[in-house]
């Protein structure tokens, strides 16, 4: 049913949660997974390849931005028609790939974004709703698009659109290049609520202030 659909799972030091990601997605149906383990230091690559998925190796740490980059990659290589990203940490749901894939072929787009924060029964921290918002600003003014989630991990899309655009930034700041592509290569997108669910230890992963500092130093020197 879904022989055309390949799901890349970024992931850095995952053992203890990306087996469950994988897991789900192998009973919903999902055989084309591609892990990009990128430079763990844990038992990634050996939980993985215990669920008889691909993967595909950093031998350092790149970056989320990157290792999304090669999983592309290989999915296109391999044959690839729809794409979907979604993150290693089990915060997201793989119940709703179907969904962003049923709306990426019945609505005929090239992209659909899960948004966290269009479905109001997830309880997204305050720091998370205030950094979500500061990025969607941002990313607006770097790419003339405004959507709810600008920072998601959870993305389908057609292997055309992403032959098109490569990404280039290896840091967190692929979600603003991958946005501001849609907008370059006049694509056709749109967003779906998505479930999360946030723990202690997906809390101290991903963008702080920081991080985010340095992202936005970035994307203003390049794009």
């Amino acid at each position: 049913m879904f022989n055309h659909v390949y799901i890349i799972i970024p992931a850095k030091n995952e053992a203890s949660r990306i087996g469950k990601v994988i897991a789900k997605s192998q009973e919903l149906g999902y055989r084309n997974i591609i892990v990009v383990n990128d430079g763990s230091l844990d038992d990634t690559v050996q939980v993985a390849e215990s669920y008889n998925v691909k993967v595909v190796n950093h031998l350092i740490n790149l970056g989320p931005g990157a290792a999304t980059q090669t999983g592309i990659e290989s999915a296109i290589a391999d044959g690839a028609k729809i794409i979907v990203t979604i993150d290693a940490d089990h915060q997201q749901f793989p119940e709703d790939i179907e969904r962003l894939v049923y709306q990426l072929e019945n609505k005929k787009v090239d992209v659909v974004i899960g948004s966290r924060f269009m479905n109001r029964e997830n309880q997204i921290p305050p720091v998370r709703i205030l950094y979500n918002m500061i990025a969607n600003v941002i990313t607006f003014i770097l790419t003339g698009l405004m959507v709810t989630d600008s920072q998601s991990g959870m993305k389908a899309f057609t292997a055309d659109f992403a032959r098109k655009c490569r990404l280039h930034f290896n840091g967190f700041e692929f979600c603003v290049e991958f946005i501001r592509n849609i907008r370059l290569f006049k694509a056709t997108y749109s967003e779906v609520p998505i479930r999360v669910v946030y723990t202690k230890e997906t809390l101290s992963k991903g963008q702080n202030l920081l991080t985010g500092v340095r992202m936005l130093a970035k994307l203003f020197k390049f794009i």
